[in-house]
C-alpha cells in the first residue's frame, strides 16, 4: 500500500506520470456517519432533542459522568507529581500487567506460563489496528479472511481492509426475532478457510445489545477449534453486560482454557469513561507448547517494531490513571461499585422504556429491548422512521435502529417513546 505512494523514477531519471503521487486525484471520502449524526445533533436548536447515538454514557441528566473512582486516581496522580518523560513502546508496565488480569483473570494459565505479551495502544480502536498489522504483516498470500459479524461496529470492516485483509461476515443477529444467530453463525463458521480470522465481541455486543450464552460460546468455540479459526476478540464493554468484570470476561477465559492462540483488542474508553484519553491494550496469547514463550517473545518484538513506526510510544496521562485504579483493591474495589451504578441506570432505561412502549400498547413486541444487555439497543426501527424521529422529534440515532441506551433518562424516556409509537404507527 505504501510504495503506491512513493514517487518512481524511470531507468533515465525522469518521472513515470502514471505512477506519481497525485493528490488533485484523490476522489473526496463520506463523512462518518456517526460523526455526522453528532454534528447534527449540536446543530439542532430544539430544546426536546435527544442524542441516542454516541456510544458514551451519560447521566441522569444527559451529561457525561466523571466515575468518582478516576476523580480519585486523578488526584492520586496529580499528587505524586509524576514527570512527563516518553513510555517504553510496549506502554506502562503496570497498566499492561493490570490489564492483562482484568481480560485474562488474575488466575489465568496462559499469565502463569508467560504466554501473553501486552502492548497499551491508542484505545480499542488502536489495538484493533495493531492485531490487524500483524497478522497482515506475518501471514502469507494469499491474506486470511477476515470474519465480523454482521452487524457490527463499522470500523471493524475499515480497519481490517486499511491493513489488506480481506473481510468476510458471518450470520449473526435475526431480524425477526431480534435474537442472537448461532445457528447461522456455526454454518458460516464451518465452511470457512482454515485459518481464517474471526472477530469475537467478548461481551455487550456492539450495536446489537445481543450475546451468546456460556453455552453458545462454548459451541462456538468447538467449531472453530475444528476448523483451526483464529479468535480476534474485541473487548470494549467489559463490565457493561452483567454489570461485573469477572463475568464478562467469560468468552475470553473459556477460549484460552480451551488452548487456543488468539488475540484481544482492550478499551478502557467505556468502563472507565476515558474516551477522550485513548486507554487501551492489546494482547497475544500463545497456544500452550514446548515453544509457547519464545514464539510469545518473538511476537513482543515484531508488535514492538509495528508500534515504534506507528506512534513511538503511546500517551502517559490516561494509562496513569486506570493504572492507580486496576492495581489499588481499595480503588479497584470502588470502580466495580461505579460500574454496577451505570449498568444499573441502562437495565433500568431498558425497563422504563419498555414499560412506556406497553403503555403506549405500541404495535409490535418489545421485549428485545429489556432482553438484550449492554450499552446499545438494536430496536428493529428501520431507515425511513429513523429519519422522521430526526426530523419530526430531534431524536438522533442510527440509521440501522441501533439506540445507546445510556442516552435515555427519567427526563426524555417517556418523549422517546412517545416518538417511537408515532413512526411505528405513522411510517413503514
Amino acid at each position: 500500500m505504501i510504495a503506491n505512494l512513493v514517487y518512481q523514477e524511470s531507468m533515465d531519471g525522469t518521472s513515470d506520470s502514471n505512477t506519481r503521487f497525485n493528490a488533485k486525484e484523490i476522489p473526496g471520502a463520506p463523512i462518518d456517519p456517526l460523526y455526522g449524526l453528532v454534528a447534527a445533533y449540536e446543530a439542532d436548536k430544539s430544546d426536546k432533542k435527544v442524542d441516542l447515538g454516541v456510544g458514551a454514557y451519560r447521566d441522569e441528566n444527559a451529561k457525561p459522568w466523571i466515575l468518582p473512582v478516576v476523580q480519585k486516581a486523578t488526584e492520586i496522580y496529580n499528587n505524586a507529581k509524576k514527570d512527563h518523560e516518553y513510555l517504553p513502546i510496549a506502554g506502562l508496565p503496570e497498566f499492561n500487567s493490570a490489564a492483562q488480569r482484568l481480560v485474562l483473570g488474575a488466575d489465568s494459565v496462559a499469565i502463569s506460563e508467560k504466554r501473553v505479551c501486552s502492548f497499551q495502544t491508542i484505545s480499542g480502536t488502536g489495538a484493533v489496528y495493531l492485531g490487524g498489522l500483524l497478522v497482515s504483516q506475518f501471514t502469507a498470500q494469499p491474506r486470511p479472511y477476515v470474519y465480523i459479524s454482521s452487524p457490527s461496529w463499522p470500523i471493524h470492516d475499515q480497519i481490517f481492509a486499511t491493513v489488506g485483509l480481506p473481510v468476510r461476515h458471518y450470520p449473526y443477529f435475526r431480524s425477526d426475532t431480534k435474537t442472537f444467530d448461532l445457528e447461522g453463525m456455526m454454518q458460516s463458521l464451518s465452511s470457512a478457510p482454515k485459518g481464517s480470522i474471526v472477530v469475537l465481541h467478548a461481551c455487550a455486543h456492539n450495536p446489537t445489545g445481543v450475546d451468546p450464552t456460556k453455552d453458545e460460546w462454548k459451541k462456538i468455540a468447538a467449531i472453530m477449534k475444528t476448523n483451526d479459526l483464529f479468535p480476534f476478540f474485541d473487548c470494549a464493554y467489559q463490565g457493561f453486560a452483567s454489570g461485573y468484570l469477572s463475568e464478562d470476561n467469560f468468552a475470553v477465559r473459556y477460549f484460552v482454557d480451551q488452548g487456543f492462540q488468539l488475540v484481544i483488542a482492550q478499551s478502557f474508553a467505556k468502563n472507565l469513561g476515558l474516551y477522550g484519553q485513548r486507554v487501551g491494550g492489546f494482547h497475544f496469547v500463545a497456544e500452550p507448547g514446548a515453544n509457547s514463550q519464545s514464539t510469545t517473545t518473538n511476537v513482543a518484538s515484531q508488535l514492538s517494531l509495528l508500534q515504534r513506526s506507528e506512534i513511538s510510544s503511546p500517551p502517559i496521562f490516561g494509562a496513569q490513571i486506570a493504572s492507580i485504579v486496576l492495581n489499588d483493591p481499595k480503588l479497584f474495589t470502588e470502580w466495580e461499585t461505579d460500574l454496577l451504578t451505570m449498568s444499573g441506570r441502562i437495565k433500568k432505561m431498558r425497563k422504563c422504556l419498555k414499560q412506556e412502549l406497553d403503555r403506549l400498547q405500541t404495535p409490535g413486541t418489545w421485549d428485545h429491548i429489556v432482553n438484550q444487555i449492554g450499552m446499545f439497543s438494536f430496536t428493529g426501527l428501520n431507515c425511513a422512521q429513523v429519519m422522521v424521529l430526526r426530523e419530526r422529534w430531534h431524536v438522533y440515532m442510527a440509521e440501522t435502529g441501533r439506540i445507546s441506551v445510556a442516552g435515555l433518562n427519567e427526563h426524555n424516556v417517556a418523549y422517546f417513546a412517545s416518538a417511537v409509537d408515532d413512526v411505528v404507527r405513522t411510517v413503514q
